[in-house]
């Protein structure tokens, strides 16, 4: 008789079997391809409570499992203001996963409600300063964070249609703040589409966002509201009507740049021209 299992093996089980093309072999891909984990490394997965982290921390608990490559993990949540509701769900969702969560505390959201304008780039910003450092406190030199294939084509179109200039998202970085951490990406190489999926297979509820302020835009009448990364999403989902494959080709060019016919570059943050070399 077939041994039961448990909800958490269910979950499991749905990554590396039902998702295995679309989630697995992608994580997998950008972990090897990219060099994201290496023996000896402590990686502080950093869980917000959506879907996007709480699946890439499920991926490394299997990655360590069935990897020859040796590394720890620990499994951490900043709660930066999340009001019961959000926190008992984090809670929960991580509990019946079996993900070893160590909450603490920050006042972000208090910041950021004073600040004017839009305070996403200012929670954004504190809130990696604060995962930085509780990731030293516990002597890991990774932080984890759960950005996927499609935020990495949202930015790259984002950056050219709103900040005039062709900009993309790596897979790893080293912090400028704190000696010798890096930031990696494991799921670079996975589509947001597939994620979704995953979730509702498992019948899973996420926090849709940590931030306060996501119902401003998700109550919006035009589904839109004041993201501009909203507005992308929807552009490049209609624009995928009409061109299927949209999502990988804008993936693709951002391995494939022809440096040589831009009329002018940064690199380091020095300005160079083509006519340096014409």
């Amino acid at each position: 008789m077939a041994r039961e299992l448990t909800y958490n093996q269910k979950v499991e089980r749905s990554i590396i079997k039902t998702y295995r093309k679309s989630i697995w072999n992608p994580f997998v891909e950008a972990c090897k391809n990219y060099e994201l984990v290496n023996d000896g490394d402590k990686i502080a997965v950093c869980i917000s409570g959506g879907k996007d982290s709480v699946l890439m921390a499920k991926c490394l608990q299997q990655l360590k499992r069935v990897s020859n490559t040796d590394f720890d993990l620990k499994f951490i949540c900043m709660d930066p203001g999340y009001n019961e509701k959000n926190r008992k769900m984090i809670e929960e969702n991580c509990q019946k996963l079996e993900i070893p969560v160590e909450f603490f505390e920050s006042d972000i959201f208090s910041v950021t409600e004073v600040v004017g304008g839009s305070p996403c780039y200012l929670c954004a910003r504190m809130r990696r300063g604060h995962l930085y450092a509780k990731a030293k406190e516990l002597d890991c030199n990774k932080i984890a964070l759960g950005h996927h294939l499609s935020d990495v084509i949202e930015t790259t179109v984002l950056g050219m249609f709103y900040g005039a200039q062709l900009q993309a998202m790596l897979p790893k970085l080293h912090s400028t703040n704190f000696e010798d951490m890096e930031l990696i990406r494991p799921l670079f190489c996975v589509n947001e589409d597939a994620i979704l999926k995953w979730r509702d297979y498992n019948d899973l509820t996420f926090i849709q966002c940590a931030c306060r302020f996501v119902d401003e835009y998700s109550n919006s009448e035009d589904g839109i509201g004041k993201s501009k990364r909203q507005e992308i999403k929807l552009l490049i989902k209609e624009l995928k009507k009409v061109n299927p494959d949209i999502e990988s080709n804008i993936f693709n060019s951002i391995h494939n740049v022809k440096l040589d016919t831009f009329i002018s570059y940064k690199k380091n943050g020095v300005e160079h021209s083509f006519l340096e070399e014409f």
